[in-house]
């Protein structure tokens, strides 16, 4: 049984969406800007159990505040006994992290442990900062050479704005949030390009085909048929890499969070601009079967 779900009448409002969402996710991220982590900010960061159910986040961070070091984030990380806090005194000083200790043992008693201490210097995260960009700018420019010799260069501008489509809005969620921005959410940001490439090329494949065989039939209702002959296939790839990254949000730790989350929202604006932003902009370039025909030609 064929797929005849109508996609092709929505285009106009889910592009309007798309463009309100992406010119919010603009502004959110020059305005209010991202939460950088300690990768990219620098810092110290000391992750930390309490054995006592006396001692919460208030009492913690008044003995933290105390100790000049000067912005201090504390927030509960996994479970009500482990926290994760973030200060912006870097550990120039050897005895910073072992004065912290006796300092907290006077305020809070000997009932916590030092499960992991992290330490970044300005001069390493501006560098990480500027070569986690460059990851994007390459992995982005990389993509924009392989569609442009797989197709012809009306495909190529259809998913170069899909893929900045799906960074720039997971990014501006990111910062409305104000979830923390590490190395991890580079790494996902990567794989959003990766896979939300790997999406509109399927159907690219397909359009491309069609093309060449339903000459007459316009390429409004041609992206329509051939978004809904590669549907299963997008379906089924979409879920199961879905419930592969839910299972890692919720049970893989207060680590990993962040980058599943990332992870999830690529998928999914990734499946959609697939449909509604990439191929659109085919109907908008009115791409043809002479355009493909003249392309291979050339």
């Amino acid at each position: 049984m064929k797929n005849n779900i109508q996609f092709n009448r929505f285009y106009k409002v889910f592009n309007f969406i798309s463009l309100a969402l992406v010119i919010i996710s603009v502004l959110l991220i020059f305005f209010k800007g991202l939460n950088f982590g300690v990768d990219f900010k620098g810092g110290t960061l000391i992750e930390l159990r309490v054995n006592d159910k006396q001692t919460n986040i208030s009492s913690l961070r008044s003995a933290f505040n105390s100790m000049n070091l000067g912005d201090v984030a504390i927030k509960n990380f996994g479970n009500e006994n482990d926290y994760l806090i973030k200060f912006e005194k870097k550990d120039k000083d050897k005895n910073l992290i072992q004065n912290i200790k006796k300092d907290l043992t006077k305020k809070i008693g000997p009932v916590y442990e030092f499960r992991r201490v992290e330490n970044v210097g300005p001069k390493v995260s501006a560098e990480l900062l500027n070569k986690g960009l460059i990851a994007i700018a390459v992995a982005l420019g990389a993509m924009l050479f392989y569609i442009w010799i797989r197709f012809e260069w009306q495909f190529s501008i259809g998913a170069i704005i899909a893929l900045f489509h799906d960074v720039i809005i997971t990014i501006g969620i990111f910062s409305l949030f104000s979830i923390e921005i590490n190395l991890s959410i580079v790494a996902a940001v990567l794989t959003i390009v990766g896979y939300s490439m790997n999406d509109t090329v399927v159907i690219f494949d397909r359009v491309r085909e069609n093309l060449k065989k339903h000459i007459s039939i316009k390429i409004f209702e041609l992206t329509n048929i051939s978004i809904n002959e590669t549907l299963s296939r997008t379906i089924i790839t979409s879920v199961t890499t879905l419930l592969a990254l839910l299972s890692i949000f919720i049970f893989g730790g207060e680590i990993l969070k962040g980058f599943s989350l990332a992870m999830i929202l690529g998928v999914i604006f990734g499946t959609y601009s697939s449909i509604y932003i990439a191929n659109p902009t085919l109907v908008y370039l009115n791409v043809s079967y002479r355009t493909v025909v003249k392309e291979e030609n050339n």
